[in-house]
């Protein structure tokens, strides 16, 4: 057993949460127990993953997308229902949005490029001057549909591919979630594949006409690597504290 202020402490340092701009109100957003033994993980701040982490006998859970973006400007509706439940039983709730997607180590792109691998690493995808994905170079180059298969076997997704360009592979960026926002970044700087979550209806012929491949994993499916690689974390730091990770596909 630790104390929550000391796992929040932790967390707050390695995933540097005061130096990283972001629409989500990252690090403890909803105060509950001050004694922790059990943390769940999971990428949605929901109701199902609340009660999930009660069963489970838990008093902390830590999400990618967390309940307070922008700021928490009423109290009711969801909202309330949120808050209540939480409140009523002493569950903390801990956010890590983007530092958890460009943590080095732990995060949601260094993870995924971890399972090609890749070399010649560098910063990819900026975000008001931040890059919070990944780029590099696959060697030996790879058929586009072996990379396919990797993700689908290690992540248990479908990916779709809009086969737009090479069929032999040598550079890809990695940007989970919504990083389709970053087309024009990958086209500028000639990378061969684009690796994300999902992306709006209209990359579709920005990414054909370009010529450049992209490869769409899921939203949910592209995040639930670093809520998982940082449980893994927090029970290598924390010995007395156990994780487990909550599964609750969005179809997304």
């Amino acid at each position: 057993m630790i104390t929550r202020d000391k796992l929040v402490s932790f967390l707050d340092q390695y995933l540097s949460i005061s130096k990283i701009q972001d629409k989500s109100s990252n690090g403890l957003q909803v105060e509950g127990s001050t004694q922790i033994t059990k943390v769940a993980l999971a990428t949605d701040a929901a109701l199902v993953t609340y009660k999930r982490a009660v069963e489970e006998g838990c008093q902390m859970l830590i999400t990618h997308h967390g309940l307070i973006f922008g700021g928490l400007q009423y109290i009711t509706g969801r909202n309330y229902q949120h808050l209540k439940f939480l409140i009523e039983n002493s569950l903390n709730l801990y956010t890590a949005h983007l530092p958890l997607d460009m943590h080095p180590e732990v995060g949601n792109n260094a993870a995924l490029a971890r399972l090609l691998p890749l070399s010649k690493i560098q910063p990819f995808g900026d975000y008001h001057g931040t890059s919070i994905g990944f780029s590099g170079t696959i060697n030996p180059k790879t058929p586009i549909k072996q990379i396919e298969a990797v993700f689908a076997r290690a992540l248990d997704c479908k990916p779709r591919v809009l086969p737009f360009g090479k069929s032999i592979i040598s550079t890809v960026a990695i940007v989970s979630g919504g990083g389709a926002s970053l087309l024009d970044e990958a086209i500028h700087k000639k990378i061969d594949c684009l690796i994300t979550g999902e992306g709006p209806h209209d990359r579709f012929y920005q990414a054909k006409e370009s010529n450049i491949n992209v490869i769409y994993l899921g939203h949910y499916k592209s995040e639930i690597i670093g809520v998982k690689e940082l449980g893994k974390k927090i029970t290598g730091q924390f010995k007395d504290l156990s994780t487990i990770f909550i599964d609750e596909p969005t179809g997304f």
